[in-house]
């Protein structure tokens, strides 16, 4: 709460100057508000800011101010008589930024004779204020404030073979009896003599 408090006397304190020195323009300067004035040609080379404030002076009856959107103020298009501005000296002071537009909505002097005024309002010194905090998010229930519960943990064991077959291992030895095949006779032993007997 102190925080925000300090923040808005900060931003008081940054723009107060600006809007104490706000600039007054007569539109149209000498030539007032009338039919036959390039408006945009005299605001091209202001700059307004929050603050400003723009004189509308012209004869009383023969015209009249509306603030208008810019589908309007494209299009002429001429709103309801009890929000337009008559009095003849019609002051109107700049409190939000951006596009402004204003149009005669006497007759055509609008559509046929250009009287009309389309604007920028910036923030002193170009700055923006930054945004105010957003409120935080408040659940509905307090059972909104927790996570639900994930699922009980249960411990997996995992299924090992008693033996690992490893691909790369020998196969455990075992030993082998050899089988010793009855000898042959050699090859080259002599053969036993068989006796003749001559009678």
């Amino acid at each position: 709460m102190a925080s925000n408090k300090l923040f808005m006397l900060a931003i008081v304190v940054v723009f107060l100057p600006a809007m104490a020195a706000a600039t007054e323009y007569v539109v149209g300067d000498g030539s007032g508000w009338t039919t036959g004035f390039d408006y945009q040609a005299w605001a091209k080379d202001k700059v307004f800011y929050l603050g400003d404030k723009l004189v509308f002076r012209y004869p009383k009856g023969y015209h009249n101010v509306f603030r208008v959107n810019s589908t309007a103020f494209k299009n002429c298009d001429i709103p309801s008589e009890n929000i337009a501005f008559t009095s003849g000296s019609d002051t109107i002071v700049l409190k939000t930024p951006g596009r402004k537009w204003y149009i005669c909505g006497v007759a055509n002097h609008c559509s046929s004779y250009g009287q009309k005024l389309a604007i920028f309002v910036q923030y002193p010194n170009g700055w923006a204020p930054a945004p105010a905090p957003s409120a935080p998010l408040v659940p509905a229930t307090p059972a909104e404030l927790w996570a639900p519960a994930p699922a009980p943990w249960t411990p997996v064991t995992p299924s090992v073979p008693a033996t690992p077959a490893l691909p790369w291992a020998p196969a455990p030895w075992t030993p082998v009896t050899p089988s010793v095949p009855a000898t042959p006779p050699e090859p080259w032993a002599p053969t036993p003599a068989t006796t003749c007997n001559t009678s």
